[in-house]
């Protein structure tokens, strides 16, 4: 079946990417979350923590105007490493993040105007085009996350 609307499409593909990303880490071991088994240094549970991050600075911050002490835009980017992993990144804990981020980007993607001007402009003209941007970036992040699942165990799920 197909969506009915617009609105409705963007949010079906958006939510077939979360999830291909996120049934990456299923059945995986927080040790070999965290491993790095190909020349880059991505691991699953970065990729899904990174994922995470840029869900709420994309629909959150640049669609919705809302702010984060300690976050982007009060920091760069590059100064914090949205990669970077601590003690407390588990499987559930970056996963259970992740879901919170991806609920809060749902409510704004069904209520907000797709046509509506972003809080930021500079960085995106309207919800829309923010959409389509994380369909992108959450499929290239469940395609590296493919690879390195089937490094670690040969899984091709």
């Amino acid at each position: 079946m197909y969506a009915e609307t617009e609105r409705a499409g963007l949010c079906e593909f958006l939510d077939m990417q979360r999830e291909a990303l996120i049934e990456k880490l299923q059945g995986v071991s927080d040790e070999d979350a965290r491993r790095a088994p190909t020349v880059s240094s991505l691991s699953l549970l970065s990729l899904v923590k990174h994922s995470a991050v840029w869900e709420r600075r994309w629909f959150q911050v640049v669609v919705a105007g809302r702010s984060f002490a300690g976050e982007w835009p009060e920091v760069q980017p590059q100064d914090e490493n949205a990669f970077r992993l601590t003690d407390d990144d588990t499987v559930e804990a970056v996963v259970a993040y992740y879901r919170e981020q991806i609920a809060a980007s749902q409510e704004i993607l069904r209520t907000v105007d797709l046509d509506a001007p972003c809080a930021w402009p500079e960085r995106a003209g309207n919800l829309r085009w923010v959409a389509v941007h994380m369909i992108e970036e959450t499929a290239r992040h469940a395609g590296h996350a493919d690879i390195i699942r089937e490094t670690i165990d040969s899984s091709r799920t």
